[in-house]
């Protein structure tokens, strides 16, 4: 009997990439692997054409839709709701992420090494990020989360992370954005859980600034410091 890898796409104004990003996980084989996949797709309130995108096909992809932007974080919870998948992963609906890296992540699952696996884009030295402001926060949040939670992670930003699906379904995941990266990592860490990390081809997105601000990293540190001290 073959495990289910569950897809979940949270999808905001990402009409150019969307179309690509699904054939790349169509055509990322897994069945060598023993698994089939699922996918959920989340639009969270596009504005740009996406939803209508989409909208052609709600017979081939389960697809659910926010009436408006209610962040990452949000989209994410709402396809966790979905998903039948032994296992669960993010996949960001632009193209910084290739499917084809499902594989490494899944890798450790099947040696029974993790429960929880992080791709982690500075683990292969051919990456690089074009945003340094972006580059340097990541790691001081990525420091910060290991300092506090005992963790030994490269990447805490990955747009890649995997879990067993009743492992993320035991989170009571409260942040509606970006700090969903934090939280679940807190969450996970306190409950004695060590992440697993591999490495993951990158290719950062050059048209389009991140979506990312300042400020959401202001709020990523105090999710980590409050999660560290809440019972």
């Amino acid at each position: 009997m073959k495990n289910i890898l569950s897809i979940i796409i949270p999808v905001f104004n990402e009409k150019d990439t969307i179309l690509e990003v699904l054939k790349r996980a169509e055509e990322t084989n897994l069945e060598e692997k023993g698994f089939k996949k699922e996918i959920v797709i989340v639009d969270d309130g596009s504005n740009d054409g996406t939803k209508e995108i989409l909208e052609k096909l709600n017979k081939k992809y389960k697809i659910i839709y926010h009436s408006k932007n209610q962040g990452k974080g949000k989209a994410i919870k709402t396809g966790l709701n979905e998903v039948s998948g032994d296992f669960v992963i993010i996949q960001d609906a632009d193209l910084e992420y290739h499917p084809k890296d499902y594989e490494r992540l899944i890798q450790p699952i099947l040696e029974k090494k993790a429960l929880v696996v992080y791709g982690s884009r500075w683990l292969d030295p051919k990456n690089f990020h074009p945003y340094k402001f972006f580059y340097w926060g990541g790691l001081f949040l990525t420091f910060l989360t290991n300092f506090l939670y005992g963790q030994k992670l490269t990447d805490i930003l990955t747009g890649y992370k995997l879990f067993k699906t009743e492992v993320l379904k035991r989170i009571d995941l409260e942040n509606s954005k970006f700090e969903f990266c934090c939280e679940v990592t807190a969450k996970i860490s306190k409950k004695g859980i060590k992440i697993f990390e591999v490495p993951i081809s990158y290719f950062p997105r050059q048209k389009k600034l991140k979506k990312i601000k300042i400020f959401d990293g202001l709020k990523m540190i105090f999710v980590l410091l409050k999660y560290k001290f809440k019972k």
